[in-house]
């Protein structure tokens, strides 16, 4: 059980983010007051209330900031307002600017489209196809009303809040920049608690706040310790060490020559040495993967390759469905080095067999919430070992629910993708995309989806959606008019031959032209 002051840090919470956006910029505030939230408070302290998601650290940072860039954006809008009435008539610039740089260009029907489903389509057709109770021989699990379709929706509003924030506030290149950032400064901080955790035993979240937030037997790996500090367990510590790596890695690539691109390059060899004395496989495997293709590829081919992982991501139950996922072969190699991985490996591979064939069942609007979506044995005993976020999504909500949710995680980096040629794509957004596919990846295994993978989506998305096109080009270099019925000199440089010439002869401008004869 959490102690007194596991509550008192979560609730108060919420006054260190009035205090960051009094002394920080919007985006900075916002940023911060997230990802420590996520870092810092502790897992199990919170208060579960019928129909209203839980207040636990998922809620309080995020749905803070969120009150808090609400009041910020309109006491900036009132004061421009005021700015534009002052200064309407004299200064003309002033009041055509409206002070937001979010201007949307495209994918309005994807977004909305997506977040109807999610928060109305999804939830009622679930509720009205799962009415009728389960019953067993050691109880039974009631079915769902109308009551359970609200709360799956403030539920799945509350854990897409940093999506939309990410997407209003976070889709500009100095903002992904900003992101990335955040993200290495405070994995550099975090990591001396990683250390001592290696080193003495995971024991701060005991005595900070009172409790281990997972089995002690996962957190000891042949005689070495597994540190999570305050997270849930050693993988969600491990996957965000992961990504605040490939990060810095990404920010030593776009940042100029110089002492800054230096101290990147060291903060991402610091930061794989504390991933990899964290004994995490599957992360530090991906980190492997994705380092050398933020240094070695092209940024359009990083892109590409995003959008690849991305769209694996998004039919990854109908490719495991259709054995298209060599998931077997695959443990026949963890098995050739480590027989207790491949255990484990084979054990969520068999769950996940089990929790495929239940879904089948009821395909598209899943089975819901309450243990529904669980497979029982003949007596109801549950025999369910759900560890992949795709397996649990695709059994609650069925493919209503998994392509509302895993769409707005993977679509916006598809179309750019697929569009790599049209955009005028920042290197940060490409490198970026391949840190957000560091989690997507990660929620094949693991059920870790978090407030800053969110947050990386929801940038992805609000970059689609503003970016502007590439302009083309001629092949001799010149630029295309925007306008194809433009001619196509109006960009072209004026050169020597082409420059009007006078008639007559050319002489200084004092000496006047003799009159002509009649």
């Amino acid at each position: 059980m959490p102690n007194t002051f596991a509550y008192i840090a979560l609730y108060a919470w919420p006054l260190v983010v009035i205090v960051l956006f009094r002394t920080m910029p919007l985006r900075v505030a916002m940023v911060w007051s997230i990802v420590a939230g996520y870092l810092l408070l502790p897992t199990r302290a919170g208060l579960d209330l019928p129909m209203f998601p839980a207040i636990d650290k998922n809620f309080v940072p995020v749905v803070s900031a969120t009150i808090m860039c609400l009041v910020v954006t309109r006491q900036n809008s009132a004061s421009h307002a005021r700015a534009m009435r002052k200064f309407s008539h004299s200064d003309s610039n002033l009041a055509a600017n409206n002070g937001d740089e979010f201007q949307v260009r495209r994918g309005q029907f994807l977004f909305y489209g997506l977040l109807l489903i999610l928060l109305v389509v999804s939830p009622i057709t679930t509720a009205l196809n799962n009415t009728d109770p389960i019953i067993t021989d050691l109880g039974f699990l009631k079915g769902l009303k109308f009551y359970d379709a609200l709360s799956i929706s403030s539920t799945a509003l509350v854990a897409i809040l940093p999506f939309l924030l990410g997407r209003r506030y976070l889709a500009s290149e100095d903002s992904q920049k900003l992101l990335l950032t955040v993200f290495v400064v405070s994995a550099l901080v975090y990591s001396l608690l990683v250390l001592y955790e290696v080193r003495m035993s995971p024991q701060l979240n005991i005595k900070l706040y009172g409790f281990f937030p997972h089995s002690w037997a996962q957190h000891v790996r042949e005689g070495e310790y597994r540190p999570l500090v305050f997270l849930k367990h050693a993988l969600w510590l491990a996957i965000f060490i992961s990504m605040a790596t490939v990060s810095a890695f990404v920010l030593f690539r776009c940042a100029g020559n110089g002492g800054r691109r230096m101290r990147f390059l060291l903060a991402g060899l610091y930061l794989f040495f504390v991933l990899f004395v964290s004994r995490s496989l599957g992360p530090l495997s991906l980190a492997l993967l994705f380092i050398p293709l933020v240094i070695l590829l092209p940024r359009k081919t990083q892109i590409l390759f995003a959008a690849l992982v991305a769209g694996a991501v998004l039919t990854y139950p109908a490719l495991r469905s259709a054995d298209l996922v060599p998931v077997y072969r695959v443990h026949e190699f963890v098995l050739s080095f480590d027989e207790k991985r491949a255990g484990s490996l084979m054990t969520r591979l068999e769950n996940e067999d089990r929790l495929m064939e239940h879904a089948k069942t009821k395909p598209v609007t899943g089975w819901g919430g309450w243990g529904r979506s669980r497979v029982r044995n003949e007596r109801g005993r549950d025999i369910s070992l759900t560890d992949g976020f795709w397996v649990i999504v695709l059994g609650v909500s069925g493919w209503l629910g998994y392509i509302a949710q895993f769409g707005l995680l993977t679509l916006p980096m598809i179309f750019l993708g697929l569009r790599r040629r049209q955009y005028n794509l920042p290197p940060i957004t490409a490198g970026m995309s391949l840190v957000l596919a560091v989690s997507l990846l990660d929620l094949i295994p693991n059920a870790s989806i978090e407030p800053i993978v969110w947050l990386l989506a929801g940038s992805m998305m609000g970059c689609y959606q503003t970016l502007a096109k590439a302009v083309p080009k001629h092949s001799d270099g010149r630029l295309r008019p925007a306008d194809p019925s433009a001619s196509i000199h109006e960009n072209k440089p004026v050169g020597e031959s082409e420059r009007p010439q006078r008639s007559g002869i050319n002489r200084p401008l004092h000496v006047r032209k003799p009159r002509s004869s009649a």
